[in-house]
């Protein structure tokens, strides 16, 4: 017989802060800060859009309102993932 109460989800995604310099994110129950000089997209939006995040295959950030999508990868490793913004 299966269990009628599911566990925790421990892939939520929740926005956690937003400055005036950036963006607090837990994903994965990880921490990640997104600065607007190397995520420029995010400044001028809306809260509520910033807001709706959705974590895909527990790697992929995906906010629909401003069809941005990103990996935890390239918050993980910055380094390797330059971002060229015109």
């Amino acid at each position: 017989m299966k269990s009628l109460r599911l566990g925790k989800n421990t892939s939520e995604t929740e926005v956690l802060n937003i400055s005036t310099q950036g963006i607090w994110l837990l994903a994965n129950e990880r921490e990640y800060f997104l600065p607007y000089k190397d995520f420029p997209w995010f400044k001028e939006a809306k809260v509520s859009d910033i807001n709706d995040v959705e974590l895909l295959h527990d790697n992929h950030l995906y906010w629909p309102a401003l069809d941005i999508d990103l990996e935890l990868e390239c918050l993980e490793n910055p380094e390797s993932y330059p971002l060229i913004y015109k």
